[in-house]
């Protein structure tokens, strides 16, 4: 999946982006407070994008 729609996934879910890391970012659900990393490449693998949305407690893409 590309990152910048995966991003717009996050966001559509109340998880906006809580800080920058070195080689990823953190994003927070402003719900459940739940926190997760996202590394910055242009294509992240699908099952690591189920991984982090289960990580954040929020639905699949």
């Amino acid at each position: 999946m590309k990152r910048g729609k995966f991003i717009k996934h996050l966001e559509a879910n109340d998880c906006p982006l809580h800080r920058h890391g070195s080689r990823h970012d953190i994003y927070k659900n402003a719900l459940t407070d739940k926190r997760t990393s996202v590394p910055r490449h242009a294509d992240i693998d699908e099952e690591l994008c189920k991984e982090i949305c289960k990580q954040l407690g929020i639905s699949k893409p």
